[in-house]
């Protein structure tokens, strides 16, 4: 989504407002059944439930949510590891050189 890079407040707010229709409708819903249980039963059986869709939904997006990771290191972290590394390698490669 292009717009929620250029404006992360818009989104934001579209993101709250998207949730507090949603909960609208699942009042709504709720509502319906009670004025006329009999439409509980009304669907089809191979059918998914609402309940269900949403609740995949919400962990979907939780998932995508768990897989963005800030890196672990900083920079300066990275540049002393480099720095061993290359110790590290240099040593290792001359004390090769010794053992031919």
């Amino acid at each position: 989504m292009a717009g929620r890079k250029q404006n992360p407040h818009l989104y934001e707010l579209a993101k709250l407002g998207a949730q507090a229709r949603l909960q609208d409708l699942i009042h709504e819903a709720k509502l319906l059944i009670d004025l006329f249980p009999h439409l509980r039963d009304s669907f089809d059986p191979d059918e998914l439930p609402s309940k269900f869709l949403l609740r995949r939904g919400r962990d979907r997006a939780d998932a995508k949510a768990r897989k963005r990771k800030k890196p672990q290191w900083t920079a300066e972290q990275r540049e002393a590891v480099a720095a061993r590394m290359k110790k590290y390698w240099a040593k290792r490669k001359k004390a090769e050189g010794k053992g031919d």
